[in-house]
C-alpha cells in the first residue's frame, strides 16, 4: 500500500481555498481518497472585482499572505502534488493576470484562471457517480460567490451544462438584475422539462452547512420544505445573530440567504421534491484531475 499526498487550490469570490488529500494506493483496488486537511481564507476577492473591476493593493496582499501560507502547510504536509485555479472572480477583474503574474513571482505558486464551462467539467469529474444511480435524473447546482454552474445528468451521463453570473457575492452586492435570473429559469425549465423525475446535487459551502444543520444520516436529502423554511428562518435574522445561533463564520453569515435561494430556484424550477448533498466541489475535482495526469 503507498499513500501520496495531493493539494488543491481554489481561489474562488468569497474565499481562497486549501485542500490536502491523502491518496491510497492498493494492489488490485482502485484508489481511495480522504481530505486530510481544508483550511479557507475569507478574502472576498469579488467585492473588488465585480464592484469595480479589479483586485485592489489591499486584497491582492491578503492574497499573497494567503497563498505564502498555504505553500508552507503543503510543505509541513510533505505534498507531491498540487494544482491552483480561480475562477470568476480574477477571471473578470482587469488585473487578474498581472495578480497571478505577481503571486507567481513571490510565491513560486502558479495559479490557471479557468473559465465557467471548465470549472464545470472538473467539478463533474468527482465522486459524483457514487451519487448519481444510472436510472435518474439529476440537476446539479454548484453555487460559488460569482457564479453559478448547472449540469444535468441523465443515465449517468453529462448532458448539459452551463455557468451563469449568478453568485452569493454578486447577489450580495445586488448585481444580479431580472433578466439574469429570468435566463437562469428558463435554462433550467428547458432542460429538465423533458424528464419524468428530476433531482438536484447541490454544490457549495451553504448548501453543506444546511445538510449539516439537518442532522440528516451520510446520503439522506434534504427535501424542498426543509430549504424552504430554513430561508424564511434565515431571512428574518441578521448575520450577527446567524453566527451566534448557528455558529457561521461571518463570510457566510451574511450570504447564505441568496444562496439558498438559488438552490431553491433550482428545485422550484426542476419539479424537484429534494437535493442531494455529496460534499464534493472544485478542489476535490482538482486532486482527482491532477491524479488522473500522471505527468
Amino acid at each position: 500500500m503507498k499513500v501520496k499526498k495531493y493539494a488543491a487550490i481554489d481561489v474562488g469570490s468569497n474565499a481562497i481555498r486549501l485542500l490536502i488529500m491523502n491518496i491510497i494506493e492498493r494492489k488490485g483496488e482502485e484508489p481511495l481518497f480522504t481530505k486530510n486537511a481544508i483550511i479557507r481564507a475569507p478574502i472576498r476577492l469579488g467585492s473588488d472585482s465585480f464592484v469595480v473591476g479589479e483586485i485592489s493593493p489591499k486584497k491582492k496582499k491578503r492574497m499573497i499572505d494567503s497563498i505564502k501560507a498555504f505553500q508552507l502547510l503543503m510543505k509541513v504536509h510533505n505534498v507531491d502534488r498540487y494544482l491552483a485555479y480561480a475562477t470568476s472572480a480574477l477571471r473578470e477583474a482587469n488585473n487578474g493576470l498581472q495578480v497571478t503574474a505577481e503571486i507567481q513571482k513571490k510565491t513560486g505558486i502558479n495559479i490557471e484562471i479557468i473559465d465557467g464551462h471548465r470549472e464545470a467539467e472538473i467539478i463533474a469529474s468527482t465522486d459524483l457517480y457514487k451519487v448519481v444511480k444510472p436510472d435518474q435524473n439529476y440537476l446539479f447546482v454548484d453555487v460559488g460567490g460569482g457564479s453559478t454552474e448547472l449540469t444535468v445528468y441523465s443515465q449517468g451521463q453529462i448532458v448539459v451544462s452551463k455557468s451563469f453570473k449568478i453568485g452569493t457575492v454578486r447577489l450580495l452586492k445586488k448585481m444580479v438584475d431580472k433578466s439574469v435570473w429570468n435566463s437562469y429559469k428558463r435554462w433550467i425549465i428547458k432542460h429538465t422539462s423533458g424528464y419524468e423525475q428530476m433531482s438536484v446535487l447541490g454544490s457549495g459551502g451553504t448548501i453543506n452547512s444546511l445538510f449539516k444543520l439537518s442532522g440528516n444520516g451520510a446520503g439522506v436529502p434534504l427535501s424542498y420544505d426543509f430549504v424552504k423554511e430554513r430561508y424564511k428562518t434565515f431571512q428574518s435574522m441578521s448575520p450577527k445573530q446567524m453566527m451566534v445561533d448557528f455558529s457561521f463564520n461571518a463570510d457566510r453569515a451574511d450570504v447564505i440567504e441568496q444562496a439558498i435561494r438559488i438552490y431553491l430556484m433550482g428545485m422550484k424550477h426542476s419539479n424537484s421534491s429534494q437535493i442531494h448533498v455529496p460534499k464534493v466541489g472544485l478542489a476535490d475535482g482538482m486532486v482527482k484531475m491532477l491524479y488522473k495526469d500522471k505527468g
